[in-house]
């Protein structure tokens, strides 16, 4: 059985693109041989700078021959519904044959497929994939019309096994395929012939191409190791640079230098930041976590050990850092100076054309983290104070360089002005947490701060009607809403969301009407409706549509925990659902509770008396809701009921009032039993309307029992 290999050689593919290329081959390939009627074994893709691979093994030499059978429509259908029949199958009428079906005759195709060589379907397959890549950008040159993302200069498409090798027959655009390749573009650009997949890895490891990024990364890694602990040093570890600079060689020799004296006063996350970002380097430090060193990737081997690429590498270093250490000079003489001349430059800096200034924002933001501050137990001064130096560093020299290091050049800018380690921390840590598995700060003022931060971006475009819709969320709105989650469950806040979010959301709705209008009239009458909707306090439009935002993120963040989407809905629907924390306590504990036997069984007792008792209410035009009365219980089971439920309801009150969820559904699942006796031994709908009554009653009780814990009308099954 056959081997596949496939090289597509081209000019050097952006390192962002070559995974997810690698994998796209491999998929379209697969997919295209399995529709022709191709299996295989195995399949592999690989990726350098200039070339993508795939091996394919175990293929059989001709596709299977295969007959089916299709229904058609009708003898007598329409004309065009036969002609649609006739195009999906490729046949004409005469191939056609009429059978007797159970409501007269009807047309069925029987469509005979011959087996077919490997090496077409393979060819066929391959200019497809070649033609209709879908690589992010993509380009086209010279006079041909392919489209690729680099100059495309070579195809290898071999077929081979013990006995045979064969060149598929294939051109894309005038580029024949063949078994010609080249190595490393310096080191051993000679042409290479290759008969197989195993003697194609082989020689391109002989002709300095490593063809697995896994390898290169390792490589680097191993030897960057190796170089830094000779000099007592450690690599900081940066797991996207290591898969960008993989992508980036195709041999990697990995280098050591030194940073000028002169350089190492600068901030570490300025050094790192600098070297990573304009030259992708590795930053090594001394047991003290200074960064003293640089490990630079260079793409060949030389006589002079690297010598000369250092010397280059090091004098465009030394200039990047000049800049670096120039930015950082005149950023601290502005700090020093209180920082003032940053802020009042964010006045002349828009955030939204509709929502106003970012000056406009920090001063929303300000009075948020203040009243969130004194809900917090902080200083809503200090938390007012932080909120408004937060985000002067937008207008350094430094960030508008890099604006990566937001907030945390805002540190240390805020440390050089003379505020205390806890005002200038809130300056790095309000923008946390960026993403799902990034640090939740504790302390309560960058606490109050991020919160405010995240809320105002969520009432902000709400104002505005800017919301996320399907995959789209220019603005980040969901990372805020996450953020605004993992503040309050991480810190165990206890919080109200609709009452912290009811002034953000008036103050962004005003602004909104400030910079959304020119029009005084209709401006006046859209403040007014602001007005409006703020009187009704946590229950406005924006408050409880922020909530709702919120809770749809909670449901994917606890799905996230295993908990199952309807036991978050029969949470979600009782009081204090705009409390984060005391929702995800009651969802976990109710989760807990239905996967034990007492809880599923004492779910379908609920819905077996809820759903009799709303029968009988339609049927009767009532609503049973008395309290029932114990003296007409006629049976044991009956009284038993009654004994459970007044036990239960005695357990329930205080458990929920103290918020001991746990224990309220212990006493809850208490009722299982008593609740299976009743429905096995009484009849419910009796003969004497008194007795029915008073039963319909009591199922009232059970329902209201139940659902002081949750809503069990939700949970499914």
């Amino acid at each position: 059985m056959p081997d596949l290999l496939i090289e597509l050689l081209s000019e050097e593919i952006p390192a962002r693109m070559q995974a997810a290329a690698a994998e796209d081959l491999k998929r379209l390939v697969a997919d295209g041989l399995a529709e022709a009627g191709l299996s295989h074994d195995d399949a592999a893709s690989l990726v350098t700078p200039r070339r993508l691979v795939l091996t394919v093994s175990g293929l059989p030499k001709m596709s299977q021959a295969t007959r089916e059978e299709r229904k058609g429509p009708s003898v007598n259908a329409p004309e065009k519904a036969l002609d649609g029949f006739l195009r999906s199958t490729g046949l004409s009428k005469e191939d056609l044959e009429a059978r007797d079906g159970k409501k007269g005759q009807v047309w069925f195709a029987v469509i005979e497929r011959e087996g077919r060589p490997t090496s077409a379907i393979v060819a066929e397959v391959l200019d497809v994939v070649i033609r209709h890549f879908p690589w992010p950008k993509s380009m086209r040159w010279g006079s041909g019309s392919l489209r690729w993302v680099r100059p495309l200069h070579s195809i290898i498409c071999l077929l081979s096994d013990a006995d045979e090798i064969q060149i598929v027959d294939l051109e894309v655009d005038g580029i024949r395929a063949g078994n010609r390749t080249v190595g490393h573009r310096f080191m051993a650009p000679e042409p290479i012939i290759v008969t197989s997949c195993a003697d194609y890895l082989a020689k391109m490891n002989g002709a300095r191409v490593l063809v697995s990024a896994k390898e290169r990364e390792e490589i680097i890694v191993r030897n960057a190791t190796r170089l830094a602990e000779e000099r007592g040093l450690e690599v900081v570890d940066d797991t996207d640079l290591l898969s960008e600079v993989a992508g980036l060689v195709e041999w990697p020799v990995v280098l050591l230098g030194e940073i000028g004296e002169e350089f190492l006063d600068l901030p570490t996350e300025v050094l790192r930041t600098s070297m990573r970002v304009h030259q992708k380097f590795f930053s090594a430090g001394d047991s003290s976590s200074r960064i003293t060193h640089f490990i630079a990737v260079a793409d060949r081997e030389t006589a002079d050990e690297g010598a000369t690429i250092m010397a280059g590498n090091q004098k465009v270093l030394r200039a990047r850092l000049s800049d670096a250490k120039f930015f950082w000079e005149n950023d601290l003489r502005v700090a020093r100076d209180g920082m003032k001349a940053w802020t009042d430059m964010l006045g002349k800096v828009t955030f939204h054309n509709r929502l106003g200034s970012q000056a406009g924002r920090i001063d929303r933001i300000a009075a948020s983290a203040r009243e969130i501050a004194s809900a917090l137990g902080a200083d809503p001064d200090r938390a007012a104070a932080a909120a408004r130096i937060a985000k002067a560093d937008l207008s350094s020299e430094m960030v508008c360089e890099f604006a990566e290091l937001q907030g945390i050049m805002g540190e240390y800018y805020a440390l050089a002005a003379g505020r205390s380690a806890e005002v200038a921390r809130v300056a790095r840590e309000h923008y946390q947490p960026l993403g799902p598995s990034d640090d939740v700060p504790d302390g309560l003022l960058s606490v109050a701060v991020a919160l405010a931060d995240k809320i105002d971006t969520l009432a902000a475009f709400w104002a505005i009607d800017e919301r996320p819709t399907g995959s789209k969320d220019p603005f980040a709105l969901r990372r805020a809403a996450l953020g605004v989650i993992r503040l309050i469950l991480e810190n165990e806040l206890r919080l109200s969301i609709c009452e912290i979010a009811v002034e953000p959301s008036r103050r962004a709705a005003t602004d909104a009407v400030e910079h959304g209008s020119n029009d005084d009239e209709g401006k006046e009458l859209q403040l007014m409706v602001v007005e409006e909707d703020y009187r009704q306090g946590p229950n406005g439009p924006l408050p409880r549509g922020i909530l709702e935002f919120l809770h749809d993120r909670m449901k994917v963040f606890l799905r996230g925990k295993g908990v199952r989407h309807d036991v978050i809905d029969a949470c979600l629907a009782m009081p204090g659902a705009d409390d984060l924390t005391l929702l995800v306590r009651r969802s976990t504990a109710l989760a807990a509770f239905l996967d034990t036997e007492d809880g599923e069984n004492l779910t379908q007792g609920y819905k077996r008396a809820h759903n009799i008792l709303k029968q009988a209410e339609e049927k009767d035009g009532v609503e049973y809701a008395l309290d029932p009365d114990q003296k007409l219980a006629e049976t044991d089971e009956e009284r038993s009921l009654f004994d459970a439920l007044e036990r239960a309801e005695s357990a329930i009150r205080p458990a929920m009032k103290s918020e001991d969820f746990e224990a309220a559904m212990l006493a809850m699942a208490d009722l299982r039993g008593p609740i299976d006796g009743f429905f096995d031994a009484v009849q419910v709908n009796a003969a004497d309307e008194r007795l029915r009554r008073n039963r319909l009653n009591l199922l009232h009780r059970i329902s209201e029992t139940c659902l002081a814990v949750a809503d069990l009308n939700r949970i499914e099954g």
